[in-house]
């Protein structure tokens, strides 16, 4: 037998560090080769790592939630003679991440390059932030003097040994609470959501529609599909006003390409896209993620609905392939039910725009002087203010609204 030590490799674009999310394996468990044995996210993305050999899990370096650098010990095998030399250090092909896989967004993990900059990670960044800490106050212990979470650890608790009133660190009361430790996908999707905010001035804009003649044209086509369907044909599952909403905003966007766009934020420039792939916020059991439609522009009004619903539940089991998730160009969101009256979406970066629809409902309203009851529905909308002016969107959103209110504009021209 023999001792096989497999390392973090580089897992793409730089990467210098990894989050342990889950192990697949613990000591003493036998794999084979290519079985995947642990889950690690970088700032990019989600990646499965496989065993480099088959063997026994002698030991792991890391728990969930714990960042290691690329090149630690990640794990040893215990392996036969024929399957490598003793004591190697694997140096296996990284796993693919395509380059896109998490759009760029503020700063990235440096290695102490940048002028006057503190070597460290976001996540590090981030806590020293939220908890008030200079970081160049703490010195570091990674290479070239990169500041690692044990530094800021020992800084933390050193700070707490302090006479009361001389703490720099603020610390909760011990009470009946539980915590809850915050990694994998819930991390980064806090990161980009906190990210999005503190980056992009979001200007936001409510608008009232009238989408009585847009019930009417969906209970039609539904009904008429379960028709078709007790005939013999194919069985459609019944349409939302999202495929609706969808197909309004490609003819939108149309005029208005300055809303399907994404800001490149390390080349500073702005990136019209002709197509139009359309991200769907969905609520999953790991937290919110948006899978996207793409190429909207070139599908029906039935075919919109079954990839929106395709891709949605894709993603809400996990099943979503990580290209599935990526490149959308603008995004809608909707709380269903749940939608209230307003809401404030916070844009999807890198893109400039996020369409969100609240719920529908029937009240009286004044029609040619009149009083009728109609169903009325909110779209709450937000842009990237430096990219986008207040007029533009307006006018974006009046143009969606009119298309919406008379439904048949939406399919005219197609």
């Amino acid at each position: 037998m023999s001792r096989h030590v497999f390392k973090l490799p580089d897992l793409g674009e730089g990467t210098v560090e990894a989050e342990i999310v889950a192990w697949r394996v613990k000591p003493g468990d036998v794999v084979a080769e290519d079985d995947v044995i642990v889950e690690v996210m970088t700032d990019k993305a989600a990646v499965e790592v496989p065993s480099p050999v088959s063997g026994k899990v002698v030991s792991t370096t890391g728990n969930p939630g714990e960042s290691v650098p690329v090149g630690t010990e990640l794990i040893v095998f215990e392996t036969a003679e024929s399957e490598r030399s003793p004591d190697v250090a694997s140096k296996p092909s990284p796993p693919a991440v395509p380059p896109d896989a998490w759009h760029k967004q503020g700063d990235r993990s440096d290695n102490g390059t940048e002028p006057g900059r503190v070597a460290t990670s976001p996540a590090i960044r981030r806590r020293a932030h939220e908890a008030g800490i200079d970081l160049s106050q703490i010195r570091g212990s990674g290479p070239n003097g990169r500041i690692v979470r044990e530094d800021l650890d020992a800084f933390v608790a050193k700070a707490d040994e302090r006479p009361e009133g001389q703490s720099s660190v603020a610390r909760p009361e011990a009470g009946d609470s539980e915590e809850i430790k915050v990694i994998g996908v819930r991390r980064l999707i806090a990161q980009k959501m906190s990210e999005a905010k503190r980056n992009i001035p979001h200007f936001a804009y409510v608008e009232e529609i009238d989408v009585t003649e847009l019930e009417s044209l969906r209970r039609h086509l539904n009904a008429g599909a379960a028709d078709a369907a007790d005939a013999g044909a194919s069985a459609r599952a019944p349409l939302t006003y999202l495929p609706f909403l969808v197909a309004a905003l490609v003819r939108v966007l149309e005029e208005f390409p300055q809303c399907n766009a994404t800001y490149d934020a390390d080349r500073e420039v702005i990136i019209r896209h002709r197509s139009v792939h359309v991200g769907v916020a969905t609520q999953t059991p790991d937290g919110l993620k948006v899978p996207v439609v793409r190429d909207a522009q070139s599908r029906s009004l039935w075919d919109l609905a079954a990839e929106m619903r395709r891709v949605t539940e894709a993603a809400r089991t996990g099943a979503a392939k990580r290209h599935e998730l990526i490149g959308s160009t603008i995004t809608v969101t909707s709380l269903g039910k749940l939608g209230g009256i307003a809401s404030t979406p916070i844009i999807n970066a890198p893109e400039v725009a996020i369409i969100g629809v609240n719920r529908a409902v029937e009240r009286p309203v004044v029609v040619s002087g009149a009083v009728a009851v109609r169903r009325m529905m909110n779209l709450s909308s937000s842009f990237d203010h430096r990219f986008v002016d207040g007029y533009d969107a307006a006018a974006m959103i009046q143009a969606l609204k009119e298309r919406i209110e008379h439904p048949a504009t939406i399919f005219i021209g197609r």
